[in-house]
């Protein structure tokens, strides 16, 4: 099944829709899904292969490439020619005027479209967005269409060109609570293809539900191809309630904000680095290189010392090198008195600790030099990409629940 995915960044999403990543073997709960282990290594497993193969990716990152094309290329010999960089608006404008720019046959689109002008941590200026597809600042004037905040009316083009079976969108929870911004982006959606799309209504999903150890809660717009579906499952995604069998959203594997039968505990900080050396001893590039900020007290952001028993803090992009740490001085707070003691010194997360709380297989590097016609990847450039990504697991967990389902869903084409 060919998936265009756009927005695509590092690809988080886009790993976590192919399967076949290694990642910790508590994230994956066996209880529930017992055939989703390929390969089991220890602590970490292989997860199984989901269908799904990329076909296409689009970001406006030129960093974002090198590191996509970096681990894709293992998978595809054509991974640079498959990730195209470019604003999503002047794709579209292409497309329109007779380019051939998206290719045929598309069974799944998907994109976590620009969420800074939704968050609580932003402006929250919603579809007022002051900044152009571009990341420019906008003329002053009237809101524009091609504004940072409409940019999910371009991917509904893009679904209204290559009509795909399904498509799925993410954005932050912060969305949800922004006057009836959820509404809107829900009935435009459903407007792509002249009303070609069942739009179901979209939740709210927290990642450490699904064995990612991080608090990260994001909001999910999963669209049918209403043509295309069976008619049981036409009749059971339009209900007011949708019944279990037919329901898109994946089931919760880990008890962090839900309580039942088989859900394994939430996946702590502790079990995500267990293994990981200090920077000055580490052999990894992405695991040596962290973030020197200095420490600028409790009242700012990123000034916290993770909780190893707990799930990590929400992995920022816009985090202005304040990225939170994984040990503080005893001058600062710091808890963990037997490293304080030991000699370690006070230090944030480092990039490797930060991929490991989004889910990034460690054979996904980040830290690169330019090469041929790739852009370098600094460490700061790093920590975006990983803080911008959809966690792999997560993904992972949406795309296999769907594969499981396609032929409940969709007529024989």
């Amino acid at each position: 099944m060919n998936v265009l995915s756009l927005f695509s960044g590092g690809g988080g999403m886009d790993i976590g829709f192919e399967g076949g990543f290694d990642c910790l073997k508590r994230s994956i709960n066996t209880d529930i899904h017992p055939n989703w282990i390929k390969k089991d290594n220890g602590k970490t497993v292989c997860v199984t292969d989901t269908g799904f193969h990329t076909v296409f990716a689009n970001d406006i990152r030129p960093d974002a490439k090198s590191a996509w094309v970096s681990f894709f290329k293992s998978r595809y010999e054509d991974a640079v020619s498959i990730y195209h960089i470019g604003s999503i608006v002047d794709l579209v404008k292409r497309a329109k005027n007779g380019e051939k720019v998206f290719p045929d046959n598309i069974d799944v689109v998907i994109g976590g479209f620009p969420c800074q002008d939704f968050s609580v941590a932003g402006k929250r200026r919603g579809f007022n967005s002051e900044k152009s597809h571009t990341g420019g600042k906008l003329e002053v004037g009237e809101p524009s269409v091609e504004s940072r905040g409409k940019l999910y009316m371009w991917m509904r083009d893009v679904i209204t060109i290559t009509k795909p079976l399904l498509f799925i969108a993410e954005n932050v929870k912060g969305l949800t609570n922004l006057n009836n911004v959820k509404e809107i982006i829900e009935q435009d959606f459903s407007d792509a293809a002249n009303g070609g799309y069942l739009v179901v209504p979209a939740r709210i999903l927290h990642v450490a539900d699904y064995g990612v150890p991080q608090s990260r809660e994001r909001v999910i717009f999963f669209g049918f191809k209403k043509n295309a579906l069976t008619g049981k499952a036409a009749k059971a995604l339009a209900s007011k309630v949708i019944p279990k069998e037919y329901d898109p959203y994946p089931p919760v594997t880990h008890a962090y904000n839900t309580r039942g039968k088989n859900l394994y505990s939430p996946v702590t900080c502790k079990e995500a680095f267990s293994d990981l050396l200090e920077p000055n001893e580490a052999l990894d590039p992405s695991q040596q290189k962290y973030s020197h900020a200095k420490y600028m007290g409790k009242h700012c952001q990123g000034q916290t010392e993770v909780k190893l028993d707990d799930i990590g803090p929400t992995i920022r992009s816009e985090h202005h090198g304040n990225i939170e740490y994984r040990r503080l001085s005893e001058e600062h707070g710091g808890r963990y008195y037997d490293e304080i003691k030991a000699g370690l010194k006070e230090r944030r997360l480092t990039v490797r600790e930060c991929a490991r709380i989004q889910t990034f297989p460690d054979d996904y590097q980040f830290i690169l030099p330019a090469r041929d016609d790739l852009a370098s990847v600094s460490s700061s450039d790093a920590y975006k990409i990983i803080g911008n990504a959809v966690p792999c697991v997560f993904a992972y967990n949406i795309a296999k629940h769907l594969s499981e389902k396609w032929q409940l869903y969709f007529r024989e084409v």
